[in-house]
């Protein structure tokens, strides 16, 4: 094999040309992906179609979505395979089965709680399920809260505040729940991942990471977190090394198992890790918000007319 990345028990090689759309489709930019219980791969983006589904060997088999998403930006799998799809653009959470029947929605379209006013929604994040069903949900670009529901969509309480402080946050950006029911969110601004109970209260954190953009939690006895990070995008360190764009896997206190990633198109190189998932053979997928990412490392130049690859998979080694 020509290309090898990560280390130890979490070693990848690229799947080259992986996702194969139909003639004149793109996806433009991939901001969350999903796998169901058969492994097959549900991608988020904000084409033409926003849903678009795939068997695990890149075959295209469906679409979804069209004129009910305004901007992707989150896609939670839960247990029962019921997709949770959340739209910043729109400032929603949509409930919604295989073949995209919405099954609930929380939040008003197109109606914003007002900036940083803790209330749901102002331009939401991510979605994910408790081991009881209750929905968390990360609220992020006007707001610096976690909602918290009930399966039946009822708001149950918020919290959070703009700040650096435990329980505070600078653009809650991704969010995820164990199997013991604790929350982690990634606080992508102040590089950190925090870690709540069920109630909201801080019980620690990683800061270990680099602008942590994605979550996913590995499935299985000993699981882990992997972790998409997004490089700098300021003038003065944007060229700084070992600061990613990047994937990290780490263990349930924090430490790295592996890691993997630089900035660039090529296999092992990321523009921008906005969303990923691992199914059950442990390969792994990360979708990129490229088009977004690639005029800020290219002196302000729009992407190519050719496009700017947004969707990747690499399969695990064993």
């Amino acid at each position: 094999m020509d290309h090898i990345f990560g280390s130890g028990d979490f070693r990848y090689a690229p799947v080259e040309g992986w996702g194969r759309l139909p003639e004149g489709w793109t996806l433009k930019e991939v901001a969350a992906v999903a796998t169901d219980s058969g492994d097959r791969v549900y991608v988020f983006n904000r084409g033409e179609h926003p849903v678009c589904v795939f068997d695990r060997d890149g075959r295209f088999l469906a679409s979804w979505g069209e004129g009910l998403f305004t901007r992707a930006h989150g896609l939670h799998m839960g247990p029962d395979d019921i997709l949770w799809c959340t739209d910043d653009g729109d400032h929603t959470v949509r409930k919604c089965t295989l073949d995209g029947r919405v099954l609930m929605t929380i939040g008003l379209p197109r109606e914003p709680a007002p900036f940083m006013s803790g209330r749901p929604f102002n331009r939401c994040t991510h979605t994910a399920l408790s081991p009881e069903g209750d929905i968390y949900v990360s609220d992020g670009y006007g707001n610096a809260a976690v909602h918290k529901y009930s399966p039946e969509g009822r708001h149950l309480f918020s919290w959070g505040a703009p700040g650096m402080e435990p329980g505070q946050f600078n653009l809650p950006h991704n969010i995820v729940c164990d199997g013991a029911g604790l929350v982690y969110v990634a606080d992508r601004e102040s590089h950190r991942v925090q870690i709540f109970d069920g109630k909201g209260r801080f019980q620690g954190q990683w800061t270990n990471i680099h602008r942590p953009c994605s979550l996913f939690l590995g499935r299985g006895a000993c699981p882990c977190c992997y972790v998409g990070e997004l490089g700098p995008q300021l003038p003065v360190n944007m060229a700084f090394p070992n600061l990613g764009p990047r994937v990290s896997v780490l263990d349930m206190e924090g430490r790295v198992l592996s890691r993997f990633g630089e900035l660039g198109g090529g296999p092992g190189q990321f523009w921008s890790p906005h969303g990923l998932c691992v199914d059950s053979h442990g390969d792994l997928y990360v979708g990129e918000v490229s088009f977004t990412a690639y005029p800020r490392y290219h002196d302000g130049r729009s992407p190519p007319p050719e496009g700017v690859r947004c969707l990747q998979k690499y399969r695990r080694i064993t």
